[in-house]
């Protein structure tokens, strides 16, 4: 569980720290970077749907985000999912991509 723990975090932060140097070496990017914060690489990350469809509470951290696009989950409210999300760290937010019921992905196939 530590390990997995870990592994979320040392992706997240090169996840950041790319976007971040990718500022810095275009300033015409720049611009629009700030316009539009949530233009990072979607992650997966792997929790429950509140019962709302609002927010998401990621199984790692237990930390609560707010879905910015609720409507990409719709009927899933309340279930135990694996999304594809933009993250945006500084409104504490999700776009989510796509979405998968959490047990969908072990089903059937082997974990390389």
């Amino acid at each position: 569980m530590m390990k997995k723990l870990m592994m979320f975090v040392f992706a997240f932060g090169v996840l950041m720290s790319m976007g971040l140097v990718a500022q810095d070496n275009s300033s015409a990017s720049q611009d629009s970077m700030k316009a539009s914060p949530s233009t990072t690489k979607a992650t997966k990350v792997t929790g429950k749907i509140s019962d709302d469809g609002k927010t998401f509470v990621n199984d790692q951290d237990g930390k609560s985000w707010t879905i910015s696009n609720p409507d990409a989950v719709k009927g899933h409210e309340g279930h135990h999912v694996t999304l594809r999300a933009q993250v945006d760290a500084t409104n504490n937010a999700v776009q989510v991509v796509s979405l998968k019921m959490a047990g969908d992905s072990t089903k059937g196939s082997p974990q390389n």
